[in-house]
């Protein structure tokens, strides 16, 4: 599903990108609710990038990554740490691109998006290249998305990578 976004873009950069873990709903620009196998995901475009919503018998998630005014909690490349009875698992990296190289690769990311049932990505007005992106899928009892964060006025395009999943034994 393809928006756009209702709110002016502001001139914020990868750098100004915060990671949350267990934060309480934020107001949305457009959300998907998703059902994936027992799993209810609510994908939320915030005007500041992105917060997922995971609720399943186990418990709950909830994932931001956003410019989050005051935010002492970084970006980070990798974490992995235990939610309940979950495993959680995020990975993130900035990649900076030519001009051209960014608007081939907006366009990519847009059509994925936009063609995939559980693919949710906002634009901005008057900016077709700044956009945020996800996508989630169920996979061998995980649920796991992606998400896409452009900043074309600086030629940054940030993904990101979770994993959430029953937490497995260690092996013997």
């Amino acid at each position: 599903m393809l928006t756009t976004l209702k709110t002016v873009y502001t001139d914020t950069c990868a750098g100004d990108l915060a990671w949350a873990l267990g934060r309480e709903p934020l107001p949305a620009l457009a959300t998907l609710d998703l059902e994936l196998t027992g799993a209810m995901v609510q994908l939320r475009l915030l005007g500041a990038s992105h917060q997922v919503l995971l609720e399943e018998e186990r418990g709950s998630c909830s994932e931001t990554v956003a410019c989050i005014p005051g935010s002492s909690t970084p970006l980070p490349l990798g974490v992995s740490k235990r939610v309940g009875e979950w495993e959680y698992e995020f990975a993130a990296c900035v990649e900076t691109l030519s001009q051209g190289q960014f608007a081939g690769r907006a366009q990519e990311l847009l059509a994925l998006v936009t063609e995939h049932p559980h693919g949710l990505a906002g634009v901005f007005p008057g900016m077709p290249h700044a956009f945020t992106a996800m996508l989630a899928q169920r996979h061998e009892g995980s649920v796991m998305w992606r998400t896409w964060h452009a900043y074309p006025q600086d030629g940054q395009l940030v993904a990101t990578r979770t994993r959430v999943g029953v937490r497995m034994p260690a092996p013997l």
